[in-house]
């Protein structure tokens, strides 16, 4: 594998670490230069971020039958449930800034993300069903998150219904349609072994340069505001932190109601696990520099998100004791 591809797949792999490196790297820059320039690369980054992922996805497996309790659990969970549990959060600390509010609110409002593949069959869950919370997933919330926000939020931001709404369909929509199509081509031409071995692994790793380019624009951005205040990493961190720590427990307990435990592991990963770029990509897209400070609050979550569930996959066994089949 070439040099242009091992860069990304191992940015990938130690997300843990390129993340607060991307972000220290964007706080050094934007200390020193004003990189309000840059915001016109979030669009192209945002495509980048979520195209790739897109073309990985097996399609096929959404009409698969027999997980239906599953998929509604999940989705009374990623529309209900946790929705409430961001918005409470985000009441609590942030009640005077509805701008973060509302970046909490995102976060918990768009489920699953392709980590929620790689999680589920780490821990030996059921992987068809998590592929289909994915894609049902992906489609509901990108639908839903404009008039969540606009019901949540009429009355503290001014949110363009329709520029949300053309920028979901560019962000979201646009790439999934595309990586379907690109999907088909690549089968067509390499067949299935071929498309599975060499193509696929080349495309996931390619979003996490979206997802890091985005990172160190939104930070760089917002860099002299925090290089005068630094307690605002604290003040932004705890409350995404406790988010995600809550939804893990919530999920983990809730998990314990499913018969098989390959249906519980995949509504776990399916459920606490969100869609941080996208909800990244609408804060940037949408909101503009004033949504930098927000774009920096959601840019935490990636890394409490990773290694949280790395936490949680290890000890996985010892908190989910479910029957098998």
């Amino acid at each position: 594998m070439s040099l242009i591809h091992q860069i990304p797949r191992f940015l990938q792999r130690y997300m843990v670490f390129s993340i607060p490196f991307t972000l220290l790297l964007g706080f050094a820059v934007g200390c020193f230069v004003n990189t309000k320039s840059l915001q016109v690369l979030v669009l192209p980054l945002t495509f980048l971020m979520i195209y790739p992922s897109m073309v990985g996805l097996n399609f096929k497996q959404i009409f698969c039958r027999g997980d239906t309790p599953v998929q509604l659990s999940a989705l009374a969970m990623n529309f209900i449930l946790t929705p409430l549990l961001a918005y409470g959060i985000g009441w609590v600390f942030f009640s005077d800034r509805p701008m973060l509010h509302m970046g909490l609110f995102l976060t918990g409002l768009l489920p699953t993300s392709g980590m929620t593949l790689a999680w589920t069959q780490m821990a030996k869950g059921n992987l068809p069903a998590a592929v289909k919370m994915t894609i049902v997933g992906l489609v509901v919330g990108s639908l839903l998150a404009p008039f969540y926000l606009m019901l949540a939020f009429r009355t503290s931001i001014e949110i363009p219904l329709a520029k949300t709404v053309l920028q979901i369909i560019f962000i979201v929509f646009l790439p999934l349609i595309l990586g379907f199509f690109t999907q088909r081509v690549l089968l067509k031409r390499f067949g299935k072994e071929g498309f599975v071995n060499q193509w696929k692994p080349l495309f996931g790793p390619w979003g996490t340069i979206g997802v890091l380019g985005v990172q160190f624009v939104a930070i760089s951005m917002k860099a002299p505001d925090l290089l005068q205040d630094p307690k605002l990493l604290l003040w932004l961190g705890f409350p995404m932190l406790l988010f995600f720590v809550l939804n893990f427990v919530l999920s983990t307990l809730l998990a314990k109601l499913f018969t098989l435990r390959a249906n519980g592991v995949a509504f776990i990963y399916g459920t606490v696990l969100r869609n941080l770029s996208i909800a990244l990509a609408i804060v940037m897209t949408v909101f503009g520099p004033e949504g930098s400070e927000t774009a920096l609050l959601i840019s935490m979550g990636f890394v409490f998100q990773a290694q949280l569930a790395a936490w949680h996959v290890k000890f996985l066994p010892r908190w989910l004791s479910l029957t098998h089949a």
